[in-house]
């Protein structure tokens, strides 16, 4: 069995489903003792038992990732919890949701709760961790963004660019703390298949069909893989950005 983070500790929002689920449990299976995160209470205790089940070691900590009460809660559990040894190494920064449409035609009522967890409530998160890995001189931070962030598109650009805002964050980020020992990582993931698309709002009619000519798409796994191949690097190398596409995908 690999245990690459072994003796390491994790927190991962978002981690009810999907890529910060399967993230944890990869980060679980890998050695890690896991801080788990989401609003869905039941579906953290499932993921809990599992991870324990496999002989590994899980906190469930349920919270909304857009309000700090509930980060700063996260940060004080995971820094109190005996069996993490009341520490911090890593910080994947998952949580986050999706929007259908460009300027013209999202609906304008959801802006500002997509920016409220996908910005404001990540950029509290990111600067909790920084601040106590600055002062440790080490750790790993880890925050998903989006091709679309990138390459801006007319059919989720609003939601393009609180991931546009989230990249700007994190290279900023980086310059401040990587002097200590503090890597900072962007994810960029293209399209994943999850529960993602349905709290968007996307649907056969303007996602499905026009997604079906890219072939086979990706499953959160391969996000999980690519976030661990980049913390399992020696200490001194840190990828500031990956992006990871389907193959078949031309767009965006």
């Amino acid at each position: 069995m690999d245990l690459a983070f072994s003796g390491k500790t994790a927190i991962v929002t978002g981690a009810s489903s999907g890529i910060g689920r399967v993230t944890a449990l990869k980060l679980a299976q890998s050695g890690a003792a896991v801080v788990v995160f989401a609003r869905r209470r039941a579906l953290l205790d499932e993921l809990v038992s599992q991870i324990s089940a496999a002989g590994g070691k899980a906190l469930a900590v349920a919270g909304d990732a857009s309000v700090t009460k509930d980060i700063d809660s996260l940060m004080e559990r995971a820094l109190s919890w005996e069996d993490g040894g009341r520490k911090i190494d890593i910080a994947v920064v998952n949580a986050g949701r999706g929007l259908a449409g460009g300027i013209l035609n999202s609906d304008e009522s959801q802006w500002r709760e997509v920016y409220e967890i996908n910005v404001l409530g990540a950029a509290h998160l990111l600067r909790a961790a920084a601040q106590y890995m600055n002062v440790r001189k080490g750790g790993d931070i880890v925050a998903i963004g989006s091709v679309v962030g990138r390459n801006v598109s007319p059919f989720s650009g609003f939601y393009g660019s609180s991931k546009f805002a989230v990249a700007g964050i994190i290279e900023g980020l980086r310059r401040e703390v990587c002097s200590n020992g503090v890597r900072v990582s962007l994810v960029m993931p293209g399209i994943v298949v999850s529960g993602f698309q349905d709290v968007a709002g996307y649907t056969v009619e303007n996602f499905g069909k026009s997604v079906a000519q890219f072939g086979k798409l990706l499953d959160p796994k391969d996000i999980a893989e690519g976030i661990c191949w980049l913390l399992s690097l020696p200490p001194h190398v840190n990828v500031n950005e990956i992006m990871i596409r389907p193959t078949g995908q031309t767009y965006p």
